[in-house]
């Protein structure tokens, strides 16, 4: 009887092969959907502008906001002075009652005596044991202190106006130094790569050149050395670019660690000079800050020697003050009435105090007016520092670019003479250090030209 062969439950080979393509081929189908999703799912970078920048800043910054306050609240207090020049109403309800004066009463039997209780209130202050007040009031008083709170608050008003107007350009210029310090940082980091790519070539070139025995290891050293210090330089770029971001980001995101980019405005040119010095004399705010602070400074005079003038007070009461809470009496008598009084307070004698406090009052003008003198000083001297700054930046701008230029070539060329092995190649590394110092430089003036740019717009109050 022959042997009969174990029947196998395993498939044959072939099916085997194509269930493992088709495993293979869902699996890389899963994948592909997965890295295509996946860059769908992480948000776009938000793209922020330099005015964008500003707004967000307005919305974040606390000292800007207490700014805010101030003026706020300046206009409240001269919306409080106006109104004490007014006259106020009130309605006044009042219950008295006063212990009474005890007596003693006669009866029909001339033994006895009763005591019994008289309507006199024991205090003779008062009109009876008891008594109801119910009355309207208006007064008014008028005097020069009074009239003169108006123009005192209306001139805090001016001042707290032209310092949030300094807050608000103090923000700008923070923000607009932050803005263009990080955009320069992030270029300062393609510099940095560039560099650290250039010195990766030239070591794989000194190490091929090397091997067919063109050049020592001395060069392949050299190359290495130069490699190290540029992967050190990018690394420093990038901490200095990312710290660069944080420091924008906080004053524009309530989480610094949003991604964002930054839109950077072509640079304009510098404005003519005529149109700076008018638009000085009109929109500047620490002028105007000084100008309102030595009004008040002058009001503030005068309200210390209104002190010596009179006040006049004005009452009119319409009300009830009775025994009884009604209109009418019991005799029928009404119980409604009216009065009307006018004084005036004339200062005598106060041991000098009024005097002093208008001595104290002129000391601050004569000191408000040193300020308003010593600002318009200031701004002529920033005006000069800024535009010469300004201008000089503008002009230097090509010739950085021509720098640029001119190490970008010296670098093709050196780099073409060591290759032919004309040239060392400390040559190659100076001309290497050459085009990154020029890339260095132009940055380092665009951003001093954005810088004074900003600030010239700031001082003219165009930004």
């Amino acid at each position: 009887m022959p042997l009969l062969r174990p029947t196998s439950s395993r498939p044959p080979l072939s099916k085997r092969i194509t269930h493992l393509v088709c495993l293979a081929t869902l699996a890389s189908s899963a994948l592909a959907q997965q890295q295509t999703a996946s860059p769908a799912a992480q948000p776009s970078p938000t793209a922020i502008t330099l005015d964008e920048a500003i707004a967000r800043a307005r919305t974040n910054e606390p000292t800007f906001a207490a700014a805010v306050a101030a003026a706020h609240n300046a206009a409240l207090d001269r919306s409080i002075a106006r109104a004490a020049l007014l006259p106020n109403a009130d309605y006044h309800n009042q219950y008295l009652y006063t212990q009474p004066i005890h007596g003693s009463t006669q009866s029909s039997n001339a033994s006895t005596a009763s005591p019994a209780i008289t309507s006199s209130p024991r205090f003779i202050a008062n009109n009876t044991v008891h008594e109801y007040i119910s009355q309207g009031q208006v007064n008014e008083i008028i005097g020069a202190q009074q009239l003169n709170a108006v123009s005192r608050a209306s001139a805090s008003l001016a001042v707290a106006t032209a310092e949030l107007e300094v807050a608000r350009r103090g923000l700008v210029a923070t923000v607009a130094r932050l803005f263009y310090t990080s955009s320069a940082g992030s270029r300062r980091v393609a510099i940095a790569e560039r560099a650290a790519l250039e010195a990766g070539n030239l070591t794989k070139l000194t190490q091929q050149r090397e091997a067919v025995r063109e050049v020592a290891h001395a060069d392949v050293v050299k190359a290495q050395l130069q490699q190290q210090q540029r992967d050190r330089d990018l690394t420093e770029a990038r901490l200095q670019a990312e710290k660069s971001r944080l420091e924008l980001a906080v004053l524009l995101f309530p989480d610094p660690r949003v991604s964002y980019t930054l839109v950077v405005p072509d640079m304009s040119p510098v404005p003519a000079r005529a149109d700076v010095e008018a638009a000085l004399a009109r929109r500047n705010p620490e002028l105007q800050s000084a100008l309102a602070s030595s009004h008040l400074a002058d009001l503030n005079v005068f309200a210390a020697r209104a002190a010596y003038l009179p006040n006049l007070a004005l009452n009119y009461t319409y009300g009830i003050d009775a025994p009884q809470f009604a209109v009418h009496a019991p005799d029928g008598s009404r119980n409604l009435g009216y009065s009307a009084s006018v004084t005036l307070d004339i200062p005598i004698w106060d041991w000098f105090a009024t005097r002093d406090r208008i001595r104290q009052s002129e000391f601050n003008r004569q000191t408000a007016r040193t300020l308003l003198s010593n600002t318009q000083r200031r701004l002529i001297a920033t005006l000069e520092e800024n535009y010469a700054e300004a201008v000089a930046a503008h002009e230097q701008l090509d010739s950085l670019n021509q720098s640029v230029a001119t190490a970008t070539e010296s670098l093709r060329l050196t780099l073409l003479s060591y290759s032919a092995g004309e040239s060392p190649i400390l040559s190659v590394v100076d001309a290497e250090n050459s085009l990154t110092a020029a890339e260095i430089a132009r940055e380092d003036g665009i951003v001093r030209y954005q810088a004074a740019l900003a600030n010239l717009q700031l001082l003219t109050g165009t930004i």
